[in-house]
């Protein structure tokens, strides 16, 4: 059978546009080796979110009497915490189900094989497709450190299946999968030490917001170790031993656990990718154009597979546009507002860029920094917090970034978002009616 679309790979890219593309008359088949939703759905963005809701609820009933409320004294149940993070997503993923079969799309459940631009084979059956598009995502790269393979360590996987949390844990890369897990450990009592190879945790972020979040996390008892080479790793009878360098120093750590969270690669062998012959670029990452298309007409890349963002919303876009271009319809992919968030307690949300990279780009321009405490409704539910907010404009007015440190920090940084996409000027922005009181009026008090 011949299909108008092909999608290998059921992530975000990929129901996404199989979903678009099927409400919009395209036949479409997608083929997804394990469970709809991809990491994001079933490993990654929403289990995680489950899990640090779990310990963000904790940790406000152990310190409800700040807010003048008693109570007693809070435990939590990690088996119940883990069993309603598979709920969850058991939920989404039939909810995911149901709308591409709404949608009038075929649904394969197997490892997709590429023949050639226009053929797929999977378990012994052949498709044929006019267009084709690979969203096969990323996974974990563990590097090759001396005795890795040797020990029993944690990938992010086991952290959010793990029914009886660890003593102690080292974990090693502080970027935002590290974070964001040493912020459940630590929550829930794990004595947690991050051991983080450049001078600063989440270093795409903004600098002095990461080292105010790194500082906040210092206080409530993590090691944090920067600027330090992992050289080898050791399982013995009382845990892992780390040892790494720092300053020219040798050094070692033992912890019960140990989690490693370098990154991610996008998922490129195993499907016959090489028989499309997909020109890369300097970093082995699969050219597209605008409009997400490859090298090879008809062929597009979406997702984590391109390298371009790694994040599930980019992967949404990228997957819109895509379809949009199939479908004749005006649409291109820009990369200059992707909101990135730290899911930590607080939060950190940044979109556009710092300061920083605008000067690094030869962009002139100025900082805008005030505390989060000049919203009040920040002041009336954060008690005792801190926190930050940088919006970035050029000389002429535009809003080139912003940055934010505080709870709820992911949800208010797409009117940043909106804002840099919508080429507004701080004066223009300033005209929006916040309603009073939001913590997102923290932008207006920022450009005002």
């Amino acid at each position: 059978m011949r299909y108008d679309l092909a999608i290998i790979g059921g992530g975000p890219a990929g129901y996404t546009a199989a979903e678009r593309a099927g409400k919009a008359g395209l036949k479409t088949i997608i083929f997804e080796q394990n469970n709809l939703g991809g990491v994001c759905l079933n490993e990654g963005c929403i289990p995680t979110k489950t899990l640090l809701y779990s310990a963000k609820t904790y940790a406000n009933a152990i310190n409800a009497q700040k807010y003048g409320v008693n109570a007693g004294n809070a435990t939590f149940d990690t088996a119940k915490i883990v069993a309603r993070k598979g709920k969850v997503v058991r939920k989404l993923v039939l909810g995911i189900k149901a709308r591409l079969t709404a949608a009038g799309v075929e649904t394969v459940t197997g490892r997709a094989y590429i023949a050639g631009a226009h053929t797929i084979e999977c378990d012994g059956q052949t498709y044929e497709c006019d267009r084709m598009m690979l969203c096969t995502g990323s996974d974990t790269f563990v590097p090759p450190i001396d005795g890795i393979g040797d020990v029993t360590y944690w990938t992010h996987r086991d952290v959010l299946d793990c029914k009886e949390l660890p003593r102690t844990i080292i974990i090693v890369g502080g970027g935002v999968i590290g974070m964001e897990l040493a912020s459940y450990l630590c929550t829930m009592g794990t004595g947690v030490t991050v051991i983080e190879m450049t001078g600063e945790i989440l270093g795409n972020l903004d600098g002095e917001i990461s080292a105010a979040l790194r500082a906040e996390y210092a206080k409530r008892g993590i090691t944090f170790m920067l600027d330090t080479r992992v050289t080898a790793v050791h399982e013995g009878g009382e845990g892992i031993t780390v040892r790494y360098e720092s300053g020219g120093a040798e050094g070692s750590a033992t912890a019960e656990k140990l989690l490693m969270s370098v990154g991610r690669r996008p998922v490129t062998t195993g499907y016959g990718l090489e028989n499309l012959g997909l020109a890369t670029d300097s970093r082995h990452r699969i050219i597209t154009d605008n409009h997400m298309m490859s090298s090879v007409p008809g062929i597009y890349v979406c997702g984590d597979l391109n390298g371009r963002s790694l994040l599930a919303h980019t992967a949404v876009r990228e997957a819109e546009v895509a379809v949009s271009h199939m479908l004749g319809i005006d649409d291109q992919m820009s990369y200059a507002a992707i909101p990135g968030v730290v899911y930590t307690n607080p939060e950190v949300a940044s979109v556009g860029l710092t300061a920083a990279e605008a000067g690094a780009r030869g962009i002139e321009c100025r900082e805008v920094k005030v505390p989060m405490a000049y919203s009040g409704r920040f002041v009336a539910e954060n008690e005792g917090a801190n926190g930050i907010c940088k919006v970035v404009i050029s000389t002429d007015g535009h809003i080139l970034g912003a940055h934010v440190m505080g709870n709820p920090a992911s949800e208010i940084i797409t009117l940043a978002g909106m804002a840099i996409t919508l080429g507004l000027t701080a004066e223009q922005w300033a005209k929006t009616v916040f309603p009073h009181p939001t913590v997102a009026e923290i932008f207006r008090e920022a450009i005002s």
